[in-house]
């Protein structure tokens, strides 16, 4: 059987006498998209800044690739195949699309910094970068301004400067946040591309989205998982049904 890509074991964070996550456990297989939903306050963003590094838990492990990564910082998780998405942080308004990714790609690499045209003709770079802006859908827009895109667009973008470093595990903190329907669509269909290649940790509030995408999907309540299941069992959870499916902030 296969290795989980990520195992959480008894993962506790407490903020005084608040309890962000109680006792949270989880595993994903390679190439699993897993879901977690869950109610304002749920603690999803705390569990996903304890994967990411950004939040030390007070008990508990984290195994990624059967590593135990539980102290690891966030930079190097990132040099062990896992990526957030919102980590992408330097987005260069002034540069190209290309110039963006390239340079995402450079840092991935440890090259140092140079002048933007020596960059670009390096192929060991350019090439990775060009495959993943179109693994993200914008290659109608590899040489465009990113001061010229759309908010789902930059979103795109984000998904490409992490792509280009060619993850074991994406962390996905609700990609679809502020963008109109056609954009979520198009957002989607690239997670949808992405099911099988890459292993996929979402956290949405775009319920449609989750049920159409994920494999299985983890609700957290109060800090603690109450069900984990595949889209059909959740939904015909009677605890989950009777408190959040229906309601439209539940995972928001």
């Amino acid at each position: 059987m296969a290795q989980p890509t990520l195992k959480i074991t008894d993962l506790v964070k407490r903020y005084g006498g608040l309890l962000a996550t109680d006792h949270v456990s989880m595993s994903l297989m390679p190439g699993e998209l897993h879901a977690i939903i869950g109610p304002n306050g749920a603690g999803k963003s705390t569990l996903i800044g304890q994967l990411g590094g950004e939040v030390r838990p007070d008990s508990g492990r984290i195994e990624f690739a059967g590593q135990d990564i539980s102290a690891l910082p966030p930079a190097k998780r990132a040099l062990k195949g896992l990526a957030r998405s919102y980590q992408i942080t330097s987005v260069f308004s002034e540069f190209t699309v290309l110039q963006n990714v390239t340079l995402a790609m450079q840092a991935h690499r440890g090259h140092s910094f140079g002048f933007w045209t020596p960059m670009l003709k390096q192929p060991d770079l350019v090439q990775p970068a060009l495959r993943a802006i179109e693994q993200a859908g914008l290659s109608h827009r590899v040489g465009s301004l990113v001061s010229e895109l759309a908010h789902g667009e930059r979103r795109q973008l984000e998904m490409a400067m992490v792509l280009v470093a060619e993850p074991k595990l994406l962390l996905l903190d609700e990609p679809m946040a502020g963008m109109s329907h056609q954009e979520s669509g198009k957002v989607v269909d690239l997670l949808r591309s992405l099911k099988g290649r890459y292993t996929v940790l979402l956290v949405e509030h775009d319920m449609d989205a989750v049920f159409s995408l994920a494999d299985r999907i983890s609700v957290l309540v109060y800090g603690r998982i109450i069900a984990c299941g595949t889209p059909d069992e959740i939904s015909a959870n009677p605890e989950v049904r009777a408190a959040y499916l229906g309601d439209e902030d539940m995972a928001s």
